[in-house]
């Protein structure tokens, strides 16, 4: 209780910065939190699978021989207990998934994990006498005599590992329910058949068989990508230059990227000052967009301004025009020396915009120009959303306010922030992450640039980690320092909005808004 009078006592200012404070306290306790909860999430998971193979062992030893035989014939105590279809689709799962382990699964995983246990070879892919091409430099080029494609078979045994747990889930659930169908005659009931089974997936059970789409979708095209690309961290991908022709073996390399880019003097200083701007560049990017939007919002909105859906649809024409045309145009119209903008600015002040020139320093002007730019294309986004909202908030409240002689600054501080910041807290943590990761706005409009001599690796003054991380893998094939990169961004995005989302009013003031 005293801590909320001395908080009251406090003035706005001494607020904000007492709830700024606490935001920086709550970051490492944040990562320790998210790590704890990991932690018991995965021995939650641990005791699950434990719980299930303690299940199959139960079965083994109480089962008779039909549900024993399961063990080794997926489906035979299907079969043997008048649940024929289901048999035939287990047999036919279990002959597939061996086909597939002999002609082609079983040597991609020998191949991929080779590395890991014999020291004598490192590679992923078999040992290929390679004969190389010298040019008259002496510098070794490609090889005439071509090996293993390491990353396809790295990519080969990722999706041989989830055909792996994908026909263990089949297996144990092939023996418990043939264990399940044997307690269930034990007392008299009768197994269900194949039809009833369907018809319970299509209507009781209805959305496990929705979900299953989405799930192999999820699996495709988002957890196979990103465990190889994880694992290409842990390689030396792109580094050697003859990796990338399928002509050289990609090595293990263990931690060692991950060192370099900490230890490395001119690596890690190159990726701080891109982590920082791209940090500095997310929180202005977020919040400037989200507050003059919500502004623009509440002055259409006001009883006193007509024409309020011309106003909006003007502000909208910026959202019909895609962005990278409009950032295409604006880098264009910026051009230093061409630029109808900067010959305009040159012609008031006598000097140019200065945008996108290396001045040897923080490139302050280009910055800017990138963060007004920003908000000319992001604003009428949120000036969509706000509207909304606004139309949404009880005018009870703002009647009451009036009557009790609150300013407009008060009405706007105690009513239509914090309403707006509950319906749109999830949405500006979507906006951050997105600003982290907003390729667009850096590479058509600045595309990095300028060069300056402080950064290296091919980072450039105006990069953020994704169009740094691009440069590295498209421009110079270093895929596995990219990889590194990527790993640093998933980790900075998850942990600073887990805390965010866990601090914002969606969250801790539900119940005040329902």
């Amino acid at each position: 209780m005293n801590i909320n009078v001395d908080y009251y006592r406090l003035g706005g200012w001494n607020r904000f910065l007492l709830k700024l404070k606490n935001f920086f306290i709550a970051i490492p306790i944040g990562i320790w939190g998210f790590i704890k909860r990991f932690c018991i999430g995965f021995y939650k998971m641990l005791c699950k699978i434990g719980s299930a193979f303690k299940d199959i062992g139960v079965a083994f030893v109480k089962g008779t021989l039909p549900t024993r035989l399961s063990f080794l014939i997926m489906g035979f105590g299907h079969f043997t207990r008048k649940q024929v279809v289901k048999g035939i689709i287990y047999l036919v799962l279990e002959t597939v998934f061996i086909l597939y382990m002999v002609v082609f699964g079983g040597k991609t995983l020998a191949l991929f994990f080779r590395g890991w246990f014999d020291p004598s070879h490192r590679g992923i892919g078999d040992i290929v006498d390679f004969k190389y091409a010298i040019d008259v430099d002496g510098e070794t080029i490609l090889p005439t005599t071509k090996g293993d494609d390491s990353f396809a078979y790295m990519l080969y045994a990722v999706v041989t590992m989830f055909i792996l747990v994908g026909f263990i889930f089949f297996y144990l659930k092939n023996v418990k329910e043939s264990y399940e169908i044997q307690q269930d005659l034990d007392i008299g009931i009768c197994p269900s058949s194949f039809k009833q089974d369907a018809n319970s997936y299509l209507n009781d059970r209805f959305h496990t068989t929705l979900l299953v789409i989405p799930m192999a979708g999820l699996v495709v095209f988002t957890l196979i990508p990103l465990i190889a690309t994880i694992m290409v961290a842990f390689t030396n991908y792109g580094l050697n230059k003859h990796a990338i022709s399928s002509g050289d073996l990609i090595e293990w390399v263990g931690f060692k990227n991950f060192i370099d880019l900490f230890s490395s003097n001119d690596l890690s200083s190159t990726f701080g000052r891109v982590l920082i701007w791209t940090l500095i560049w997310a929180v202005v990017a977020t919040f400037t967009n989200y507050f003059f939007g919500m502004l623009l919002a509440m002055i259409i909105n006001r009883k006193t301004i007509k024409l309020k859906k011309l106003w909006r649809t003007i502000f909208v024409m910026t959202v019909a025009v895609p962005s990278f045309i409009s950032l295409l145009i604006m880098s264009k119209m910026l051009e230093n020396g061409t630029g109808i903008l900067d010959k305009m600015w040159t012609n008031i002040f006598g000097h140019g915009l200065k945008f996108n020139v290396d001045d040897g320093g923080l490139n302050i002007p280009t910055r800017l120009i990138i963060i007004i730019v920003n908000m000319w294309v992001g604003i009428p986004y949120s000036m969509l959303i706000c509207t909304g909202i606004l139309m949404n908030i009880p005018a009870d409240l703002y009647e009451s306010a009036k009557i009790d002689g609150a300013s407009a600054v008060r009405t706007f501080r105690s009513i239509t922030l914090p309403y707006m910041l509950f319906v749109t807290g999830p949405y500006l943590i979507t906006q951050f992450v997105g600003n982290i990761n907003n390729f667009n706005i850096i590479f058509f409009l600045s595309g990095g640039g300028p060069r300056n001599s402080k950064y290296l690796n091919e980072a450039q003054s105006t990069d953020l980690l994704i169009t740094w991380l691009y440069r590295l893998t498209v421009d110079k094939n270093q895929y596995s320092l990219g990889a590194v990169i990527g790993i640093m961004v998933f980790l900075v995005c998850a942990i600073l909005s887990l805390i965010v989302y866990n601090k914002s009013s969606a969250v801790q003031k539900e119940e005040e808004f329902q």
